[in-house]
């Protein structure tokens, strides 16, 4: 009887999918006779008992590789792995708002945990391209060099290119705080231990955090949860998204992301390619990317730092991402040296939608604004030594005149809001001073 009855219910029970380690190359775990797919969540059983979660990453002849998300001590040939999930997910709810979380999901700011009903998956199918309004709103970042001269629409998506120590934190919390998005998602990935307090407390700050979901994975986890946190913040914002909201997604960065499936790719046997990246970095990156945007309820508007290799702006990651973006706001070393805070480049930066969704005087002012920067930046070295005689270039007498009200106007406190209608109103006004500034003659020569 109890034979019978066991058969029967192996019919209606899912049958339990499980293997043995085989063998360890690095990081990674073979497992032999193992039939799941890639990206499962799998259980790895430790020696003294405890066990590991890990996550498919590819196969080998007749194996299945693993990488574990934490540290493989214990493991040894013939560990039991256990399938737990074949398609990866994540808990999403309202209640994450204000809330600090992992790579996993996992409440990590000592808080109580909260309910959250609703269920993800980390790696939905693309949105067509056909189902993709069209972007007709602006975003108010409260940034006036970037409301007023990279104007950002709602479902854009802007890459930040800066090196190390340049204010980009600084930038995401003062964006975050100021921003008239509903919702926002911030995903730091390889940052330091350290920082990340100093990034909440800080620059977030209790009013941007109310408002904010953040998710963390330091330098020090492994390279699967950092990969995953990516992931995990796009399907979070997603889901606001579809809700209805207005998201601002702000990732930091995209190359400890792409840094992320370098190692995983490298220990799952892919050939390394541009700069020892293999090529599913560069297959990775528009499918992260393409997911922002804007779909018939709502919006992603997503903000991507890009961690510049040596302030070289054209290494193999930047120039990928700037290819997929739709702008990209460059940070400027030298402008951050000089105390100039954002440390935003202008003539370096653009938003490709800004013709599209600001006003036609503001787009004049604007315009205005750029020629006057870039004809001081052409004299710039002239002008510093004195060699630069005053009626040469009206031009760029224009632009001396005016330099300290355009560098006020750039320049922006950390505790300093500005609304968007503000910003437009200021640039105008800003623009329309060059036709009131009086002429400046030549320095007479004196006989000789």
């Amino acid at each position: 009887m109890t034979t019978r009855f066991t058969e029967q219910l192996s019919h209606i029970l899912p049958m339990r999918i499980s293997g043995r380690i085989s063998r360890l190359v690095g990081l990674t775990a073979a497992v032999s006779g193992f039939p799941v797919p890639v990206g499962a969540i799998v259980r790895l059983e430790r020696e003294h008992g405890s066990a590991i979660e890990g996550e498919v990453v590819g196969f080998h002849d007749q194996e299945t590789l693993l990488l574990p998300y934490g540290d493989l001590g214990g493991i040894r040939r013939g560990s039991p792995v256990t399938l737990l999930q074949s398609t990866p997910g994540a808990r999403v709810g309202d209640a994450l708002l204000g809330r600090v979380i992992n790579g996993r999901g996992r409440y990590i700011d000592g808080l109580p945990p909260a309910i959250l009903p609703d269920r993800v998956p980390l790696h939905p199918a693309p949105l067509s391209p056909l189902e993709r309004p069209r972007i007709t709103g602006k975003l108010g970042l409260g940034l006036r060099a970037m409301d007023g001269l990279l104007t950002c629409g709602e479902g854009q998506r802007l890459g930040i290119f800066a090196g190390s120590g340049v204010g980009k934190s600084t930038l995401l919390g003062q964006i975050a705080r100021s921003t008239t998005a509903d919702v926002n998602v911030v995903v730091l990935i390889g940052e330091r231990g350290r920082e990340v307090r100093e990034f909440i407390e800080r620059d977030l700050g209790p009013e941007g955090l109310a408002r904010s979901v953040v998710v963390v994975a330091t330098g020090d986890d492994p390279a699967l949860l950092r990969l995953r946190s990516a992931y995990l913040g796009t399907a979070i914002a997603e889901y606001f998204r579809d809700q209805g909201r207005n998201v601002l997604l702000m990732m930091d960065s995209v190359t400890r992301f792409a840094l992320a499936q370098r190692e995983i790719g490298l220990a799952a046997g892919e050939p390394p390619a541009t700069r020892g990246y293999p090529p599913s970095v560069f297959a990775l990156l528009p499918r992260l990317l393409e997911r922002s945007g804007r779909n018939s309820r709502g919006s992603i508007t997503g903000l991507y730092t890009v961690l510049v290799e040596g302030d070289d702006t054209n290494e193999p990651i930047s120039d990928t991402v700037r290819g997929i973006l739709d702008g990209h706001v460059v940070l400027s070393r030298r402008l951050a040296q000089q105390g100039h805070f954002p440390a935003i480049d202008v003539l370096a930066s653009l938003s490709r939608l800004m013709s599209e969704l600001a006003s036609p005087e503001q787009k004049q002012a604007a315009l205005t604004i750029r020629q006057l920067m870039a004809a001081y930046q052409q004299s710039e070295d002239l002008i510093t030594i004195g060699a630069y005689q005053t009626g040469s270039n009206p031009l760029v007498d224009t632009a001396i005149q005016m330099k300290p009200a355009i560098d006020h106007f750039l320049k922006q406190r950390v505790d300093e809001k500005s609304s968007l209608q503000e910003t437009c109103d200021v640039l105008i006004k800003l623009a329309r001073l060059r036709d009131n500034l009086p002429k400046r003659t030549a320095d007479p020569t004196p006989d000789k």
